[in-house]
């Protein structure tokens, strides 16, 4: 799926609004992110918000990680890889915090996927993910083919790519993405931000009230 460029400029705004927050905001719902409006056969318009339902990858237990993996969960989405010498290892320090917070909660999980597969196989994946001492039935590492891991980059409106002049070889989006349980977008925050995170985990508190 190509990113529409007024979606895509909704949700940047958004994720660099969020940014510039300095500290949790209080909210008592989020929005659906992604809508877009069609004219049906009626001449009516229709809200439809974008789903990210068809995916299957490959986890650091060798398993296959799909959309149902995730059906009525929250969970949070980001990209990654292990070798990465920049932003990453921040990003996984946040996310650990989130994880740390939900630990004890069934209804959250995690999705990280490796933008490097020639490099990230399973037993990589499975030594990242054993040495930060995580649940693997709860944050999944994923691999799959480049080309597609790429394409559902751009269906969750974040960057990733292969690119020699970047440390480490490749670019890609600080973002996480908070997802519902029927896989809508329902918000971006910086990774590398503790207080984006903050407001992270107050938010999936939140779609957690909502979800239930």
């Amino acid at each position: 799926m190509k990113m529409n460029k007024a979606v895509f400029g909704l949700a940047s705004g958004l994720f660099l609004l969020t940014s510039c927050m300095k500290g949790p905001e209080k909210k008592e719902s989020l929005p659906v992110l992604g809508a877009e409006e069609i004219i049906n056969e009626n001449n009516e318009v229709d809200t439809i918000y974008r789903k990210i339902d068809h995916f299957k990858f490959i986890d650091q237990d060798s398993n296959w990680v799909d959309a149902s993996t995730f059906s009525n969960n929250v969970y949070v989405v980001d990209f990654f890889f292990t070798s990465c010498p920049s932003i990453c290892p921040k990003m996984t320090k946040q996310m650990a915090r989130v994880y740390e917070e939900f630990e004890d909660n069934s209804n959250v999980m995690f999705l990280s996927h490796s933008i490097d597969p020639r490099h990230d196989d399973v037993h990589r994946l499975k030594a990242y993910a054993d040495k930060l001492g995580v649940s693997s039935d709860k944050w999944h590492f994923v691999r799959g083919e480049q080309d597609v891991i790429y394409e559902i980059a751009e269906d969750y409106m974040v960057s990733a790519a292969e690119d020699e002049s970047a440390p480490g070889g490749y670019i890609h989006s600080g973002a996480f993405v908070l997802m519902d349980g029927q896989h809508r977008i329902r918000g971006y925050y910086d990774g590398v931000l503790p207080e984006d995170v903050d407001q992270l985990m107050q938010d999936i508190n939140v779609l957690l009230k909502e979800e239930n």
